[in-house]
């Protein structure tokens, strides 16, 4: 079959990169090399192999009565009963005298007609459909893996050795499957969890918790599953009383992955939780952080004094470090030494040095401060100020002539000159040494392909705007924003992907004052407001003005910050 047409402008190592993909993956990396949506490829595909395309799909009452899970799986085709073609229903009962009506992804070959026969006595009546559709099919119907842990497909024999052999192959291909469905879907994190009877599996997409669908029968594999994990991490497989922790290099297609791995004893088994650290990201420009123009002149215009300190702010998860890492790109030139102390080394930045804290034997924070000190940098960037000794280092590194960038745990930027309070550290010397606080929170950002006009009554804008303690005289703007409505592309949750909103703290000498009073976070929340600091429910009223998220987003993430000054 001559896929030529499709290749057009591509290089003959790109088209022999496509060839050597699996089938799942071929029309949406065309679609990236070629800039094109994959529906613009589904047509042209459909056109070259003659086959029709199918735009709804249903599958029949028990695929795997017709084709092994192994087939479905490996070909990515699925048996359907009824789909919709151009406007015309195809409503085929399968029988043994008709064809056996397929959706697949990519056209078939010779090899697969052959098998599919031969497993079930039909002849395949193709049709195509869209990769992500039959993707996701596939997936929900069967779960993640299903075709893996197929015990049809398992030699069975009086040898046992054999056996133990296929099962253990068949946990690993599960286990790699199941981080590469987590690579697809852009998940952070992957939970095993053990109940009572099932091993339930959960993503982490866009800071939602996501649960997948599992194969039947993958309480049988749990304990060979977790055991599996445990050896790629290197631990101690026998030791299932107490946590663990460990690390594991990952491979996935053009995908290196730094994998955190965490164990953890519960009542039916161990809980393990996979945090996934991409090697090959590229770090967020300021713009793509979601800062403002004017957000991105106040932090560029404090970035550029040789001295000072500059924290970011906000819960686990709010992507402080990604924040971190689009200053430090920003900054790095070849007349500055840049100098990063992370827990752990999510981005490689070029030009910048970058180590990583290893507690275990010392190297902690506050050490490795230190030494950085005595290494002659302009900048040092340090993961997080997690206690005084870390904290002294860092202000008093300031002091001698250092630009600082570090994270800290409070809910909003006033907090943060309150914590350092709490850490003992002497108020004149804040004062001194912070230049800014970035409080941020990530909130989902609507789908682009199915996000719909809200249609909001005005009664409702009114009352979350007074949640988000906005005036109501932006309520006639409440009506440019945009509702979650759910399509393939965004797995039918509204959402897809992520987008920061900012509080921007900058000192003055009024906020001076207050720290050296020792006065209330309120107070200095209320100055800073005054001199026009926009607050994390502001910024994320802008995103909702501009069809970016929900009311219901900001609310959720931004509003933990005036709680804790009402207190």
């Amino acid at each position: 079959m001559d896929f030529s047409p499709l290749y057009k402008g591509l290089s003959e190592n790109e088209r022999e990169e496509i060839e050597a993909l699996p089938r799942s993956e071929r029309l949406i990396h065309i679609a990236t090399l070629q800039n094109c949506s994959t529906s613009e490829l589904v047509t042209k595909v459909a056109e070259i192999a003659n086959l029709p395309i199918i735009s709804e799909i249903e599958l029949i009452d028990n695929p795997t009565a017709t084709l092994p899970l192994r087939l479905i799986h490996e070909y990515q085709c699925v048996p359907v009963r009824k789909a919709s073609q151009e406007g015309e229903s195809i409503d085929t009962p399968i029988t043994p005298d008709t064809p056996m009506p397929l959706v697949t992804l990519w056209p078939p070959d010779d090899q697969m007609n052959r098998w599919i026969f031969a497993v079930s006595g039909r002849r395949p009546e193709w049709h195509l459909g869209d990769p992500e559709r039959v993707v996701n099919t596939i997936t929900q119907r069967f779960g993640v893996g299903a075709g893996s842990l197929d015990e049809s497909d398992v030699i069975t024999n009086d040898n046992e050795d054999d056996e133990e052999e296929d099962e253990d192959a068949a946990v690993i291909r599960f286990v790699n499957e199941v981080v590469q469905k987590a690579v697809s879907d852009r998940a952070t994190d992957i939970h095993f969890e053990p109940h009572r009877d099932t091993l339930q599996i959960r993503y982490r997409i866009d800071g939602e918790l996501v649960a997948i669908r599992v194969p039947d029968n993958l309480i049988r594999f749990q304990d060979a599953i977790i055991s599996r994990l445990k050896i790629m991490a290197k631990l101690n497989i026998s030791e299932k009383r107490r946590p663990q922790d460990g690390r594991i290099s990952f491979g996935a297609g053009d995908t290196e992955l730094d994998i955190r791995i965490s164990t953890f004893p519960t009542m039916y088994g161990e809980s393990v939780s996979l945090r996934l650290l991409n090697q090959k990201s590229k770090p967020l420009s300021m713009r793509e952080l979601g800062l403002t123009s004017d957000e991105e002149d106040k932090v560029t215009r404090t970035l550029a004094a040789p001295h000072g300190i500059v924290l970011v702010t906000g819960p686990t998860g709010s992507g402080k470090s990604t924040s971190l890492t689009a200053f430090i790109r920003l900054i790095n030139s070849p007349e500055r030494r840049i100098i990063t102390v992370e827990d752990p080394v999510e981005y490689e930045v070029p030009g910048v040095n970058q180590t990583q804290v290893h507690a275990d034997i010392g190297l902690t924070f506050a050490h490795s401060l230190r030494a950085v000190l005595r290494q002659d940098p302009d900048v040092i960037m340090v993961g997080e100020i997690r206690d005084r000794e870390t904290a002294d280092i860092a202000i008093r590194a300031s002091l001698t002539g250092h630009l600082v960038l570090s994270t800290l745990h409070t809910n909003d930027a006033p907090g943060a000159l309150t914590r350092l309070t709490d850490m003992d550290i002497e108020p004149f010397l804040i004062a001194s040494s912070v230049e800014m606080i970035i409080a941020q929170r990530l909130v989902r950002r609507l789908c682009p392909n199915c996000a719909q006009p809200a249609n909001y009554d005005p009664i409702h804008i009114q009352r979350c705007l007074t949640t988000m303690r906005i005036d109501h005289s932006e309520t006639v703007h409440g009506r440019l924003a945009k509702a979650p409505n759910g399509c393939e592309r965004c797995r039918k949750l509204g959402f897809r992907g992520r987008v920061a909103i900012f509080e921007i703290l900058r000192m003055s000498e009024e906020i001076h004052e207050h720290i050296v009073q020792r006065d209330s976070s309120r107070l200095i929340r209320e100055t800073a407001i005054k001199q026009g600091m926009r607050s994390l429910q502001q910024s994320g009223w802008e995103h909702i003005k501009n069809g970016t998220t929900t009311f219901e987003e900001v609310i959720r993430f931004a509003e933990i910050g005036n709680d804790e000054v009402e207190e």
